[in-house]
């Protein structure tokens, strides 16, 4: 999706202000989410605050919960529009047999990340997919390698799902750097906030979700070969 609304945002300042008791009011500006997890959001704001690191651990699971429930209650019915032309698609075609396994890798909360595509038209293919989220960790470089042992539970538990078959697709840099640090595959989509100079360091970069599904296809051909 593109950037999805200002609930989100409205939702973790809430939080922050609701188990903190600090303001968090024009503070974004200078905190830059884009490819953050939620967690880690929280924290820059809330030290910037003056709030100690100790505190913040301490009531970092208030916070999630708090972001959580009120996201729930102000998210808007319907995303659709925030979804990228062809998105749907793209994951029609993926999720054909023997194509993909699909998950997620975001720094949102699990909740808000579901709701979020849920109400965006597009939890038909996340159902129940395994992923790594920002409520699992505050550090970006953690979460393919957790979406990985989360996928091959199932039928592998205790290992994870090989890194040779696993691709990352982002929009931000800190996407395409969270993918190196777990030495998988990233193809990045030049449809957000940064261009295809921003993203040169992933494996591909698309313009749009017509080259998107044409570099993972070149890139799942590589894999079975």
């Amino acid at each position: 999706m593109t950037r999805a609304g200002k609930a989100h945002a409205e939702a973790l300042n809430r939080a922050i202000k609701e188990v903190h008791g600090v303001d968090p009011d024009n503070l974004r500006e200078r905190v830059n989410p884009a490819g953050r997890t939620d967690g880690e959001i929280a924290r820059l704001i809330l030290l910037d605050r003056g709030v100690s690191a100790l505190r913040i651990d301490e009531r970092a699971g208030e916070v999630r919960e708090a972001c959580c429930r009120i996201y729930a209650e102000i998210c808007p019915p319907d995303l659709s529009s925030l979804v990228v032309p062809g998105i749907p698609e793209v994951l029609e075609w993926l999720s054909g047999p023997d194509r993909a396994e699909l998950g997620l890798v975001t720094g949102n909360f699990e909740p808000v990340a579901r709701l979020k595509l849920r109400r965006a038209g597009l939890g038909q293919w996340f159902g129940s997919a395994p992923g790594g989220f920002g409520s699992d960790s505050e550090d970006r470089a953690a979460l393919p390698g957790i979406a990985r042992r989360r996928a091959a539970d199932g039928a592998r538990p205790g290992s994870a799902y090989p890194r040779e078959d696993t691709i990352v697709i982002g929009d931000t840099p800190r996407d395409i750097a969270c993918a190196r640090a777990d030495g998988v595959r990233c193809i990045a989509v030049a449809t957000g906030q940064y261009g295809a100079d921003e993203l040169g360091d992933a494996d591909a970069v698309a313009a749009d979700s017509s080259e998107l599904r044409d570099a993972l296809d070149a890139a799942i051909q590589s894999s079975a070969s």
